[in-house]
């Protein structure tokens, strides 16, 4: 890799173990093939579908992820509460209210000595009434300003018209602007006018043959055909692996090129 750039590569999802399973066997050949310097994940699904424990996070900082993101389903698992008070390097969006367990911004050193910040942020529109992303991340940027150009935000969001919108208000102002939550990924990645990557959604990396964004199939359609409560349990199959590269200008903070990356496991994993 030229002293000139760094890559970072972000995973999209993870759901439950067969999401762990496809990181843990298939991210060392990644980090390989593209020189990766920095590895961060959305681990808000991480723990059996829904929330993530010190287990779930511990597998995951094991397999060589650097950083983890979450967002709205982290709070389902209780544990969530103190293991954000604990990590440093495990973030929820950064517009919960001030007094909300844990942080959404932290910075990390690559092993070549560069700092990069990741931010997470969540949207509003079909999702938890919560504080205004615009602003927060005016706030979080004036932090940062004296320390890295090279920032990554997580968008945690439903809409693609209001996670659009996000990355073109910080079109310049930020590397790149990676969207999650959907689970599924999507076909939008570029690089912005003033220089920032974006992609609307990352994708999930779990199962996704028989599943509705990582859950089994059935219990989805009973749902949504009766609006009666179902059990969620996640499908079974052959897990695949979603995620994006971003390459980064470091004399600018500007991003050179995002690629996106799909990978599949040859085995079928349980839940």
């Amino acid at each position: 890799m030229p002293d000139s750039t760094v890559n970072v590569l972000f995973i999209g999802d993870v759901v439950g173990k067969p999401g762990r399973r496809a990181v843990r066997d298939l991210l060392d050949g990644l980090v390989d093939a593209y020189n990766i310097d920095l590895v961060a994940a959305n681990a808000e699904n991480a723990a059996g579908g829904f929330g993530i424990t010190y287990k779930t996070a511990a597998e995951l900082f094991d397999t060589g992820v650097n950083v983890l993101t979450t967002g709205n389903h982290v709070w389902d698992k209780k544990e969530a509460v103190p293991l954000l008070k604990e990590a440093e390097h495990i973030l929820r969006p950064a517009n919960y209210p001030s007094d909300t367990p844990g942080q959404g911004i932290c910075t990390v050193f690559t092993p070549g000595g560069v700092e990069i910040a990741v931010l997470n942020l969540s949207g509003r529109i079909f999702m938890p009434c919560i504080d205004c992303p615009f602003q927060r991340i005016d706030e979080l940027l004036e932090t940062l300003s004296d320390r890295t150009k090279c920032i990554i935000v997580d968008f945690h969001a439903e809409a693609t018209s209001e996670k659009r919108a996000f990355a073109l208000y910080l079109d310049g102002r930020v590397s790149a602007v990676l969207g999650t939550h959907t689970h599924i990924p999507t076909a939008d990645e570029r690089i912005l006018p003033l220089g920032t990557a974006y992609i609307s959604d990352l994708g999930m990396t779990g199962n996704e043959d028989g599943s509705v964004i990582g859950i089994d199939f059935d219990a989805a359609i009973y749902r949504f055909q009766t609006q009666m409560p179902v059990r969620f349990d996640l499908a079974r199959g052959v897990p695949v692996f979603n995620g994006a590269v971003i390459t980064i200008d470091l004399s600018t903070g500007r991003a050179l090129s995002i690629e996106r990356v799909s990978r599949s496991l040859n085995r079928s994993v349980s839940p």
